[in-house]
């Protein structure tokens, strides 16, 4: 006789879910040629400054429409998608994205690319927060680990763009811009597979969760918001003062080729991208909070330097602030969902809007202040922000649930 004793099934604890590796790296591509599409704006800015004869202000107001666009549309995607499940809003979301680079690859006038720039904000708006439910959903509890894979992929294809502008665009011509629409394409039958995967998910489930609240007083998860929006601040104004300026920095500064200026701007999205894969996974290891505080305060020495570097150095030093700077939004994205728990779509679009307006409203800003004092002021006033990373010590702690 058999002495181990049998387990009835009811009584066997419940299997860990499985993290989806295959769908979390389906959204991660798709996430890389969405931002890639939209970096391309980023990258064309020299050819647009020559076509259109356009002030640094011109150029900070093309961020600003595209940035804008998207984050006052994102969190009310998704607080919509909250209430009503919309899995095929993500290959929709890539057709706007892709009406807009075309558009402005045949653009006449800068007034028909800040309607470019609109509709790649749009795209924008509608892909992000649903495609960050999918990364949830996927990950099997490493929600960490899955933001940092599907950030990753943002952050790579952003680091193409001024590759490819490099390669095709500065060599072709704005209207090259319309061939990046295969890549569109392939990206709208890729997320159309990622929607089916999403719909039966959401029908197999469907009832059978219910959110678990933090514990947290609500003034205190009112303050921990404020403080993460502070963070945002600083995180995003400062990352628009090299997205949207450091090639006109490294043209005008050391006298470097537009070609060149691409490709280390590309250098300092690729760290970017690297930096990223970081934060989540230690984040689940460790906690958000020290990822957070870490990621933003510890960009500040660097950040102080930079401004008084020569060309060599301003290389390195934008790598390291490219890797320590862009571990914090995965830690910040999941901490913020950990604080509102059944509101995914609305804290994702309300993040990735912040992220998008203050990046806009950054490059206008600084744009102005380019135009005003010189392309050198922005970089020594900027160069102070990581310093509101002081702030994350206000940041409560969150129980695990």
């Amino acid at each position: 006789m058999n002495s181990t004793l049998a387990v009835h099934p009811a009584q066997r604890p419940a299997a860990p879910p499985r993290t989806a590796f295959g769908v979390l790296g389906a959204i991660s591509t798709a996430h890389m040629v969405n931002d890639m599409m939209q970096s391309l704006i980023l990258a064309l800015y020299p050819i647009l400054q020559g076509n259109f004869q356009l002030s640094f202000s011109q150029i900070g107001f093309i961020t600003l429409v595209y940035q804008v666009t998207a984050s006052l549309l994102q969190p009310l995607v998704g607080l919509y998608t909250d209430k009503r499940s919309t899995p095929y809003s993500l290959p929709l979301g890539m057709c706007f994205t892709l009406g807009g680079l075309l558009l402005l690859a045949f653009a006449p006038n800068y007034s028909t690319v800040l309607v470019a720039a609109a509709l790649v904000g749009t795209g924008s708006s509608i892909f992000h927060p649903e495609s960050s439910r999918v990364a949830r959903m996927a990950s099997g509890g490493k929600h960490g680990m899955a933001q940092s894979l599907f950030q990753v992929g943002g952050n790579t294809g952003t680091a193409l763009g001024p590759l490819l502008a490099a390669a095709v665009i500065v060599p072709f011509g704005q209207q090259s811009i319309a061939w990046f629409g295969l890549a569109a394409l392939g990206g709208i039958a890729l997320l159309t597979w990622v929607s089916r995967w999403y719909a039966l998910q959401h029908r197999a489930a469907k009832g059978m969760r219910t959110p678990v609240a933090t514990g947290l007083p609500r003034s205190q998860v009112l303050g921990a918001i404020a403080v993460l929006l502070v963070l945002i601040f600083s995180k995003y104004f400062y990352i628009a003062s090299l997205s949207s300026y450091y090639t006109f920095y490294l043209m005008e500064h050391f006298g470097v080729g537009v070609q060149n200026a691409q490709l280390l701007l590309f250098v300092f999205l690729l760290a970017s991208a690297v930096g990223t894969v970081v934060g989540g996974p230690i984040g689940d290891r460790i906690g958000r909070k020290p990822v957070i505080w870490a990621s933003i305060l510890g960009v500040a020495p660097f950040a102080l330097v930079l401004p008084h570097a020569n060309l060599a150095w301003t290389v390195v030093l934008t790598i390291i602030i490219g890797l320590v700077l862009s571990s914090a939004f995965s830690a910040i994205l999941v901490y913020a969902q950990e604080l509102i728990p059944g509101k995914i779509g609305m804290v994702s679009g309300l993040f990735f809007g912040l992220a998008f307006g203050m990046g806009g409203l950054g490059a206008a800003v600084l744009g102005m202040i380019a135009d005003r004092s010189g392309i050198e002021h922005v970089y020594a006033m900027a160069a102070y922000l990581p310093l509101l990373g002081m702030v994350a010590i206000l940041l409560p702690k969150v129980p695990k649930r």
